[in-house]
């Protein structure tokens, strides 16, 4: 009521006057530059570093699959690195608790032999890098011959969260590790 007292022509007309209909222009939708369909192609020698990376994931996996991850019968925990001359872990000979990558070459051979249930038991953080290779070597290679990053809009953003993810599991994972060690030491 006090509005149309003051301004007697606020509401009833428009005190903008609207265009005609030739006038009246259509937007077209808002599309991103860099969208999934039209990445930028990637250099030749972004393409030969992507199938290079391949090649230690290729390496480490037939390794895993070498490596005798069972023992008597029974899926080991930990300690299947010895079977390539290396030595036990030193963190745990000196500190008496297992380091945070006690169990990632068993995790990995097991794996890679078809049994999850002790990968992931052995140490899951290494069954979630060990899932993250196996998913890694086909992307790279089609990311490779295709030209661009597949399924990837910004690859920075990707490579820093998977490490942030990783990391998170990784001591995540050692932290639980280490309750248990003292929950069952007390």
């Amino acid at each position: 009521m006090l509005l149309q007292k003051n301004f007697p022509n606020a509401i009833n007309s428009p005190s903008i006057p609207m265009p005609a209909e030739e006038e009246v222009i259509e937007l077209e939708p808002y599309e991103e530059e860099d969208s999934v369909d039209e990445a930028r192609p990637l250099y030749h020698w972004v393409r030969a570093i992507l199938v290079a990376l391949t090649l230690p994931w290729i390496v480490v996996f037939c390794v895993a699959i070498w490596i005798d991850p069972y023992e008597d019968g029974t899926a080991k925990k930990a300690g299947t690195h010895q079977q390539l001359g290396l030595p036990p872990c030193s963190f745990n000979e000196f500190v008496g608790v297992p380091c945070p990558s006690c169990g990632m070459t068993t995790s990995f051979s097991l794996l890679l032999h078809a049994d999850v249930w002790n990968s992931i038991q052995a140490n899951f953080a290494g069954t979630v890098l060990a899932a993250f290779g196996l998913f890694f070597i086909p992307w790279a290679f089609a990311s490779a011959f295709f030209g661009r990053f597949v399924l990837v809009r910004c690859i920075e953003m990707v490579i820093f969260r998977l490490a942030l993810i990783f990391l998170v599991v990784l001591f995540g994972r050692w932290a639980l590790v280490l309750i248990f060690e003292w929950y069952v030491n007390t």
